[in-house]
């Protein structure tokens, strides 16, 4: 079976230093073992985005709908 020389390197530092193992195992439980009584609790929802009134300011800046208003002939111009 293939292996990398990456592979080779790390099973042969971790024989030559075992001591990496338990430091791996007690980083691992700072973060990431945890127990759901353990972790932080959920947000509150009153957090949440909602929608606040802001939607109808919105006034588009340009695209299709302004782009011809210029190409439009003025009913006095006829």
């Amino acid at each position: 079976m293939y292996e990398s020389d990456i592979t080779k390197f790390m099973r042969e530092f971790l024989k030559q230093h075992p001591e990496e193992v338990d430091s791996q195992k007690r980083g691992r439980a700072i973060w990431w073992d945890k127990r759901p009584d353990e972790r932080a609790p959920a947000p509150p929802m009153r957090h949440s985005p909602r929608a606040g009134g802001n939607e109808a300011t919105f006034e588009a800046s340009g695209g299709s709908e302004w782009s011809f208003k210029d190409d439009e002939i003025p009913p006095d111009a006829k």
